[in-house]
């Protein structure tokens, strides 16, 4: 077997490899348990028939047309993407191209320089939303997660960055993209030279603030003060707040830490977020000490946060809300709960990790001060008893046994393991229902849950919300908040879905063939993004295996479906091109368009989307419309 280079990997992959977890073989409950105590294929959880998931009544031909504006497509393998009868996509804007008229056209050759990638759109596209800046114009704001090392790299034999360029050129590519756009003529393009447009990157200047701003453990020769940082990276999902602001959320911000001394000792700390002597192939400790450990020890804990961004302003400095705890964030779904508090509902995406949620000590004011909303507050960890009840954990001095709340804000999930929060199957996206008291999350996969710890050694048994052993399909948990209050420490829970596939798995209470509202026309694996829209449907994108084969036969590539909550209806609205993961969606105000991410097309080397030919695959954002021009749905 030939050997595996790290710009060969994906993130997930190279994780496991570099972090691979210590056995844990007692675990209690196996999955026959899980079924015959919580009876899921019997609908004991049902939070009223018209609403679970699992019951027949929900499927029936009297629900075919719904609340569904358009004809389910057929899963796909083709290098491009495949829309409803009667919608229609174009590309938006491409990794590589410039947000100025200063900047280079993107170089399919070289694949850019330091200098033009600042001046351009960053990679591999995730979360986004759209800003109103008033008098019909409209800004962007899009998070560019992390690079494909083998492609941004591929005019190298090694597909490695080996100059100070090429580091440059890479931490160009990180961060965040604002620009502007608008529609002429049915057809959106970026507005280049726009006063709003603006790349936020690796270098950029930070502020620290929270309860963890100024601590011992965020200081370093460079900021003795621990309230300035340079930079954001790896920003995977999003949020947004009522008073207008981006929240990018940095997620597998470990993998650019490195030490050029191998052999100096790593703490527990590290351990826990991954931080090892070597990184993911980005070498830039190479040529930036800031990622160096063994000459910047704390620099990796004021790596990790939500980061506040205000996309109208581009004069003003992101702040990385150290309040809302550090860990790997998916995305941050924001509520505004009945007594005018802020809560932030957020998942920390790695296998055996926890779903949390900020509560803030100050009521939100439309047109107040909002300077502090995020810094102030109360971080609470979830634990899903069995039967469909649950409790959100305060994560206090008192209840973790930490030493302040500084300390829980920079090692949140050692907080978490303390008080006992219950290890999900990867919580990634978070979106909270409009229409009602309802919150959801996506339980992407856990090829270990049963069979090892979590990074902290805190056990991954069969249970709850995560009923299947080695979860390769993932699912949809739900949970409605006590009384309707989203600032309640109580909340019942169930599953929307449980993705699956039942064309393969055919036998009689097999989990792996998925709940009942997934069916061969529909069946996907790994959920990954999801987003209401303002009618209360759930849009579902998906980020794993696409080999259809064995267990995944018959999946296709990566795709959008939208979810009915009420009928419990899923259909499938979109897929990628090959080797993407489809991720990122932001509707335009009158829901004619909704804007999604194609990020990493041709991964593994076996794609040309969006250009076709023998072109380098490049990550966009695409606009999708109907073609008579009314609203998605």
């Amino acid at each position: 077997m030939s050997k595996i280079e790290p710009s060969e990997l994906s993130f997930d992959e190279f994780d496991e490899i570099d972090n691979s977890r210590r056995q844990e073989s007692d675990f209690d409950v196996v999955v026959e348990e899980a079924l015959s105590r919580r009876g899921f294929m019997g609908g004991v959880l049902a939070f009223g028939t018209a609403s679970f998931l699992m019951g027949t009544s929900a499927l029936t031909p009297a629900h075919a047309k719904g609340r569904f504006a358009f004809e389910a497509v057929p899963a796909s393998t083709e290098d491009t993407i495949v829309v409803p009868k009667g919608y229609k996509w174009q590309t938006l804007v491409n990794w590589g191209d410039p947000l100025w008229s200063k900047g280079a056209a993107f170089d399919q050759t070289t694949r850019g320089t330091g200098e033009s990638q600042e001046t351009a759109f960053g990679d591999n596209n995730d979360g986004m939303a759209l800003f109103s800046a008033g008098e019909g114009r409209m800004v962007l704001a899009v998070n560019n997660e992390y690079t494909n090392r083998s492609i941004m790299y591929g005019n190298r034999e090694t597909k490695l960055p080996e100059t100070a360029d090429d580091v440059r050129k890479g931490k160009a590519a990180h961060g965040v993209s604002v620009f502007e756009v608008k529609q002429a003529d049915g057809k959106w393009s970026v507005v280049k030279d726009s006063s709003y447009n603006r790349r936020i990157t690796a270098d950029s200047p930070m502020d620290l603030t929270g309860p963890a701003a100024g601590n011992d453990m965020l200081k370093t020769a460079a900021d003795p003060t621990g309230t300035k940082s340079l930079g954001t990276w790896n920003n995977c999902g999003n949020g947004r707040t009522p008073w207008g602001t981006y929240l990018a959320c940095e997620e597998n911000f470990n993998g650019y830490f490195s030490s050029s001394d191998e052999d100096i000792e790593l703490p527990e700390a590290f351990k826990r977020y991954g931080i090892k002597t070597k990184d993911w192939g980005y070498a830039w400790g190479k040529f930036d000490d800031r990622f160096d450990i063994s000459k910047n020890p704390n620099e990796p804990n004021r790596a990790g946060y939500i980061v506040e961004i205000d996309p109208l302003d581009p004069k003003s400095t992101p702040k990385k809300r150290t309040g809302l705890g550090r860990f790997k964030h998916e995305n941050a779904e924001v509520d505004v709960a009945a007594n005018g508090k802020i809560v932030v509902y957020m998942g920390d995406d790695e296998r055996g990790e926890y779903l949390y949620k900020f509560v803030s000590s100050d009521v939100y004011v439309p047109g107040g001060d909002t300077s502090t909303l995020l810094d102030k507050g109360t971080l609470y960890a979830a634990k899903f008893n069995a039967e469909g009840k649950g409790e959100w954990l305060a994560l206090t001095p008192e209840t973790t046994g930490m030493a302040s709340a500084a300390e829980i804000c920079i090692h949140t999930r050692m907080a978490a393991l303390a008080v006992k929060a219950t290890t999900m199957d990867r919580p990634e996206w978070v979106a909270s229902n409009p229409k009602k008291a309802e919150v959801y999350c996506a339980l992407t996969n856990n090829k270990n849950r049963g069979k090892k710890a979590n990074k902290g050694g805190d056990p991954m048994p069969v249970d709850g919300p995560n009923p299947r052993e080695a979860n390769k399909y993932g699912q949809i948990v739900r949970w409605r908040p006590e009384g309707g209050d989203h600032t309640a420490t109580g909340f019942t829970w169930d599953l929307y879905v449980l993705a699956g596939n039942p064309a393969v798995h055919t036998g009689a209470g097999d989990l792996n063939a998925g709940s009942r509202n997934v069916t061969t026309d529909n069946f996907f694996n790994s959920p990954d993004g999801i987003a209401f829209d303002s009618v209360g449907m759930l849009w579902i994108q998906t980020d794993g295996k696409y080999s259809n084969k064995g267990d995944f036969e018959g999946m296709g590539n990566n795709q959008m479906l939208v979810g009915d909550p009420v009928t419990g209806e899923i259909r499938r609205f979109l897929t990628g091109p090959k080797e993407c993961e489809v991720t990122g969606i932001t509707f335009s105000p009158d829901r004619r368009t909704v804007f999604v991410g194609i990020q990493h097309p041709g991964e593994k080397g076996d794609s040309h989307f969006p250009d076709g030919g023998k072109t380098v695959p490049r990550s966009c954002v695409v606009a999708i419309t109907r073609e008579d021009g009314a609203v998605i749905g």
